[in-house]
């Protein structure tokens, strides 16, 4: 049977949830959209209506009323981080379970706040870290759950961009403070831990505006992690570049490994094993030598995917990975890099969030 579902944001990232992510799981039965509100009248017929096959009944302007004329299973958000907790409010109080587009909220005890609610009702919250759950990254993922690799040692990304003019990088964002940790960082720092496969215990961050980046917050970003397993993290993100090396979804990620050199760049995977045999110190081995791991092949990726996961965790499985109470990690890491980067200082993550749980307590 399927679930049933409202669904709040039918504009800007809310129209590709209801013209690419939710369709397909329509089609399979997993879930039936019995509401849609938006407080823009043209992007519900446009952007839902007509793509979700919506009577005019079903569409609202009026989130409170969508929630208080419709029973369902679960609703999903996606809204503006600032008004997460409002509709996240919402939904508990109509017994509902909730999948959230990321971040948890805008602040972290904002989102410590909605952790904290969702446990106390019982009921289940993921968020879409879409960008870890695309092919590639999944495709390395497996590679280092395998153990052919050995213990990780270090991980590196790379995330640069020519957006530097205004409005390049969608206008709001121009105007946001902290803008490459909040906006951008949000899914880099997620997929670092992920490949490190600890908690972030350390993190130092340094951000900056160039004279020629049109933004009022900072759109580049370097910053320096280590992790409770002892695997330590380098990102560097920007946005403000002359080119973009490493764009959207062409981002390069390598993970130097006790066996094994693994390198992701521009969606392809390789392999460099380690020789000893061969290991010298004038020895230059080049990207594009290495040995090809194909990327793994199925239906569903990104919100597509999380989409079915979140069923499958109503229907009794496993908890998503991205659910909300670890999903708090990448939002600690986030608030932890905006206040190393204010204060110049490295900030230990789980102290930083044990005092936001705690002032959440309060």
């Amino acid at each position: 049977m399927a679930y049933k579902m409202i669904h709040v944001g039918a504009g800007g990232w809310g129209t590709y949830w209801c013209r690419l992510f939710l369709p397909p799981n329509i089609e399979e039965g997993l879930i039936e959209v019995v509401a849609v509100a938006d407080i823009d009248p043209e992007a519900l017929r446009n952007n839902a209506q007509e793509p979700l096959g919506l009577r005019d009944d079903q569409c609202y302007t009026d989130v409170q009323k969508a929630f208080d004329e419709n029973q369902a299973d679960f609703c999903t958000v996606v809204v503006p981080p600032a008004h997460h907790e409002h509709v996240v409010d919402m939904a508990l109080t109509h017994d509902m379970n909730v999948l959230s587009e990321k971040p948890i909220a805008d602040t972290l005890e904002a989102s410590v706040r909605i952790a904290n609610k969702v446990k106390k009702t019982g009921k289940k919250m993921g968020v879409t870290m879409s960008h870890r759950f695309d092919q590639d990254k999944t495709t390395l993922r497996q590679e280092l759950l395998s153990g052919r690799h050995g213990e990780v040692d270090y991980v590196v990304g790379h995330h640069t961009c020519s957006l530097r003019k205004s409005p390049s990088w969608g206008e709001y964002r121009h105007k946001l403070p902290d803008v490459q940790l909040v906006e951008g960082c949000v899914h880099h720092l997620d997929i670092l831990a992920d490949f490190a496969g600890a908690k972030c215990d350390t993190l130092y961050a340094e951000t900056w505006n160039p004279p020629w980046g049109e933004y009022e917050g900072d759109p580049q970003a370097l910053v320096i992690m280590r992790f409770e397993n002892g695997a330590r993290g380098v990102l560097e993100a920007a946005e403000a570049n002359s080119v973009g090396l490493y764009p959207w979804m062409q981002e390069y990620w390598r993970v130097e490994c006790e066996r094994s050199t693994l390198v992701l760049s521009h969606r392809n995977l390789e392999r460099f094993a380690y020789e000893p045999s061969k290991s010298s110190a004038i020895q230059a081995v080049k990207e594009g030598e290495g040995e090809v791991i194909p990327l793994i092949e199925q239906p569903k990726w990104h919100n597509i995917w999380l989409i079915e996961k979140f069923v499958k965790w109503l229907d009794g499985g496993e908890p998503m990975e991205t659910n909300v109470e670890d999903n708090l990690q990448s939002v600690a890491m986030v608030f932890s890099a905006v206040e190393s980067s204010r204060t110049g200082q490295p900030v230990k993550v789980q102290e930083f969030l044990a005092r936001a749980r705690k002032e959440c307590e309060e």
